[in-house]
Protein backbone atom coordinates (compact mmCIF):
# COMPACT_ATOMS: atom_id res chain seq x y z
CA UNK A 1 0.00 0.00 0.00
CA UNK A 2 1.40 3.63 -0.69
CA UNK A 3 -0.40 6.56 0.02
CA UNK A 4 0.58 10.15 -0.97
CA UNK A 5 -0.09 13.69 0.01
CA UNK A 6 0.92 17.23 -1.82
CA UNK A 7 1.92 20.37 0.34
CA UNK A 8 2.80 23.25 -2.21
CA UNK A 9 3.82 26.80 -0.63
CA UNK A 10 4.71 30.84 -1.72
CA UNK A 11 5.88 33.22 0.21
CA UNK A 12 8.06 34.10 3.26
CA UNK A 13 7.83 31.88 6.90
CA UNK A 14 5.36 34.46 7.94
CA UNK A 15 3.50 35.78 5.56
CA UNK A 16 3.31 33.18 3.30
CA UNK A 17 -0.13 30.93 2.45
CA UNK A 18 0.17 26.97 1.52
CA UNK A 19 -2.30 24.41 0.88
CA UNK A 20 -2.39 20.42 1.47
CA UNK A 21 -4.14 17.80 -0.72
CA UNK A 22 -4.35 14.00 -0.56
CA UNK A 23 -4.13 11.40 -2.79
CA UNK A 24 -7.78 10.44 -1.48
CA UNK A 25 -9.22 14.29 -2.18
CA UNK A 26 -10.88 13.96 1.36
CA UNK A 27 -8.24 17.91 1.55
CA UNK A 28 -8.41 19.48 -1.35
CA UNK A 29 -6.40 22.42 -1.87
CA UNK A 30 -6.68 23.05 2.22
CA UNK A 31 -5.28 25.90 3.45
CA UNK A 32 -2.41 26.56 6.09
CA UNK A 33 0.27 28.69 6.96
CA UNK A 34 1.88 30.48 9.83
CA UNK A 35 -1.16 31.77 11.48
CA UNK A 36 -3.30 28.47 11.06
CA UNK A 37 -0.05 26.73 13.07
CA UNK A 38 0.69 29.24 15.98
CA UNK A 39 -2.05 31.64 15.62
CA UNK A 40 -5.04 29.63 15.77
CA UNK A 41 -6.36 30.89 12.48
CA UNK A 42 -9.32 28.72 10.37
CA UNK A 43 -7.51 25.98 8.34
CA UNK A 44 -5.10 23.21 9.32
CA UNK A 45 -1.87 22.39 10.48
CA UNK A 46 0.78 19.43 10.58
CA UNK A 47 0.22 18.96 13.98
CA UNK A 48 -3.17 18.40 13.99
CA UNK A 49 -3.08 16.45 10.92
CA UNK A 50 -0.65 13.86 12.18
CA UNK A 51 -3.55 14.09 15.64
CA UNK A 52 -6.28 13.01 13.12
CA UNK A 53 -3.83 10.28 11.99
CA UNK A 54 -3.13 9.07 15.31
CA UNK A 55 -6.57 8.81 16.29
CA UNK A 56 -7.57 7.08 13.35
CA UNK A 57 -5.05 4.40 13.30
CA UNK A 58 -4.84 4.09 17.02
CA UNK A 59 -8.76 3.49 16.85
CA UNK A 60 -8.80 1.23 13.81
CA UNK A 61 -6.02 -0.73 15.27
CA UNK A 62 -8.14 -1.27 19.14
CA UNK A 63 -11.28 -2.33 17.06
CA UNK A 64 -9.32 -5.17 15.06
CA UNK A 65 -8.30 -6.21 18.61
CA UNK A 66 -11.74 -6.50 20.13
CA UNK A 67 -12.97 -7.80 16.33
CA UNK A 68 -10.39 -10.65 17.26
CA UNK A 69 -11.88 -11.24 20.31
CA UNK A 70 -15.56 -11.37 19.64
CA UNK A 71 -16.50 -8.44 21.39
CA UNK A 72 -19.53 -5.74 20.07
CA UNK A 73 -18.12 -2.55 19.55
CA UNK A 74 -20.76 0.32 20.15
CA UNK A 75 -18.44 3.13 20.22
CA UNK A 76 -14.71 3.83 20.28
CA UNK A 77 -13.73 7.62 20.15
CA UNK A 78 -10.05 8.54 20.12
CA UNK A 79 -9.42 12.14 20.71
CA UNK A 80 -5.71 13.19 20.36
CA UNK A 81 -3.94 16.09 21.76
CA UNK A 82 -0.22 16.62 19.75
CA UNK A 83 2.21 18.81 21.70
CA UNK A 84 4.60 20.77 20.02
CA UNK A 85 7.47 22.72 21.93
CA UNK A 86 10.09 24.79 20.39
CA UNK A 87 13.58 23.40 21.48
CA UNK A 88 16.46 25.69 20.52
CA UNK A 89 15.69 27.57 17.15
CA UNK A 90 13.92 24.64 16.24
CA UNK A 91 10.55 23.19 17.00
CA UNK A 92 9.91 19.28 18.11
CA UNK A 93 6.84 17.57 18.10
CA UNK A 94 7.16 16.52 21.67
CA UNK A 95 4.15 14.49 23.00
CA UNK A 96 1.11 12.86 21.93
CA UNK A 97 -2.19 12.47 24.40
CA UNK A 98 -4.49 9.27 23.58
CA UNK A 99 -8.11 10.22 25.14
CA UNK A 100 -10.12 7.04 24.54
CA UNK A 101 -13.56 7.14 25.31
CA UNK A 102 -15.30 3.55 24.98
CA UNK A 103 -18.25 1.68 24.72
CA UNK A 104 -17.44 -1.96 24.48
CA UNK A 105 -20.18 -4.21 26.34
CA UNK A 106 -18.56 -7.62 28.13
CA UNK A 107 -14.85 -6.34 29.03
CA UNK A 108 -13.76 -5.58 32.01
CA UNK A 109 -12.20 -2.00 32.15
CA UNK A 110 -8.26 -3.55 33.59
CA UNK A 111 -8.79 -6.36 30.24
CA UNK A 112 -10.16 -3.14 27.72
CA UNK A 113 -6.77 -0.79 29.22
CA UNK A 114 -3.96 -3.03 28.55
CA UNK A 115 -5.46 -4.26 25.27
CA UNK A 116 -5.70 -0.44 24.74
CA UNK A 117 -1.88 0.02 25.86
CA UNK A 118 -0.93 -2.45 23.73
CA UNK A 119 -2.39 -1.37 20.64
CA UNK A 120 -1.02 2.56 21.83
CA UNK A 121 2.22 1.17 21.16
CA UNK A 122 1.63 -0.63 18.07
CA UNK A 123 -0.30 0.98 15.66
CA UNK A 124 1.65 2.15 12.60
CA UNK A 125 1.55 5.67 13.93
CA UNK A 126 2.74 5.03 16.84
CA UNK A 127 5.91 3.47 15.97
CA UNK A 128 6.64 6.24 13.92
CA UNK A 129 6.52 9.07 15.89
CA UNK A 130 9.65 9.83 17.94
CA UNK A 131 7.51 11.29 20.47
CA UNK A 132 6.20 10.84 24.25
CA UNK A 133 2.78 8.78 23.55
CA UNK A 134 0.40 8.20 26.55
CA UNK A 135 -3.24 7.01 27.02
CA UNK A 136 -6.23 7.73 29.40
CA UNK A 137 -9.38 5.28 28.65
CA UNK A 138 -12.74 6.01 29.56
CA UNK A 139 -15.26 2.54 29.75
CA UNK A 140 -18.75 3.73 29.19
Amino acid sequence: MLRSATAVWSGTLKEGKGNISTQSKALANQPYGFNTRFEDKPGTNPEELIGAAHAGCFTMALAAQLTEKKLTIEQLKTEAEVTLEQEGKAFTITAVHLDLQAKVPGIEKAEFEKIANEVKKSCPVSKVLNAEISLTVSLL
